[in-house]
């Protein structure tokens, strides 16, 4: 994938091929933002770039396609093995930027989810930040950028990545939702995350989601112990808990809006506003705020 091909984040574009262009790459980059945004995506594009052999990151030569595939010999990429990034990962990434790149170059590497990497193996990385190695880029792909040591986020020039807007992910649903109204569901829902709109919760989003507004309409208004009595049938599986709290939050957020007489446009479950204009009546600005405050918690 090509710099042209990524959906937003202009900025961040026009800075790295800037640099590249004027041979001012940094030896350190930490991509930040929420994950589905494009990250990887962005850090795949400028390793193209730099290994291209056309030198425009083409998509067509030989290095472009084995970095496509995977298996290009001078990028390195780190995950968690498990829960961590472990430190054995760091000291055999090591070995090989010890040695010269076999095609490229450059060595690149690129650490996912980096702030999964252990204490042990952040303090490796860091000697490997402080002295890198000659023609060697590192990008550090991370959600939670807070969670890594400031020592190691120090020796990275950051590149924040913001939300993709509503109508930016609206665009490419458009290829995959023929239905207008779940298209901007699940723009909006997806709270700028592409691999949210596009994951395989998509059903979840928005089957699921009408059976947690009939439950949420069977509670008193500002009834909190319901609520955390909902909660656990809701999330019977962990893997959507986040899911279930992101709808919560959508409903009670559109009873706000609706209560306080705002814009109809800013109601992202559109096609339950008749519902939701009608249980408004049953509720405050108050006792909504006490709801929303109970599901954060």
């Amino acid at each position: 994938m090509t710099f042209e091909d990524i959906i937003g984040h202009e900025q961040q574009k026009k800075l790295l091929r800037h640099a590249f262009e004027n041979d001012k790459l940094a030896h350190a980059y930490l991509f930040s933002g929420i994950d589905g945004i494009g990250k990887r995506l962005m850090a795949l594009a400028l390793a193209r770039l730099i290994f291209c052999q056309e030198g425009k990151g083409c998509g067509n030569c030989s290095a472009c396609r084995r970095i496509d595939h995977s298996n290009h010999p001078d990028l390195h990429v780190v995950e968690p093995d498990g829960q961590f990034i472990k430190i054995e990962q760091i000291r055999s990434l090591q070995k090989n930027l010890a040695f010269s790149p076999l095609e490229a170059s450059h060595h690149i590497v690129l650490i996912d989810q980096a702030e999964q990497l252990h204490p042990s193996a952040a303090n490796a990385l860091l000697k490997t930040l402080e002295e890198p190695p000659n023609r060697t880029i590192f990008i550090l792909l991370s959600a939670q950028p807070h969670a890594l040591p400031s020592t190691v986020r120090s020796r990275c020039q950051t590149l924040p990545f913001a939300h993709l807007n509503h109508v930016e992910i609206e665009k490419v649903l458009r290829s995959q939702v023929e239905d207008e109204m779940e298209r901007n569901i699940l723009a909006a829902l997806s709270q700028g995350s592409l691999s949210k709109a596009f994951g395989a919760d998509r059903d979840f989003y928005l089957n699921t989601r009408r059976e947690i507004f009939t439950a949420i309409a069977r509670l008193k208004p500002a009834a909190v112990l319901p609520m955390l009595e909902l909660a656990p049938s809701l999330a019977q599986d962990r893997e959507y808990a986040v899911a279930v709290t992101d709808i919560l939050i959508s409903c009670y957020r559109d009873l706000f809006i609706i209560i306080s007489r705002a814009s109809g446009a800013l109601v992202v479950n559109t096609d339950l506003e008749q519902e939701l204009r009608q249980l408004s009546a049953s509720y405050t600005q108050a006792g909504v705020s006490t709801m929303l405050d109970s599901i954060l918690r």
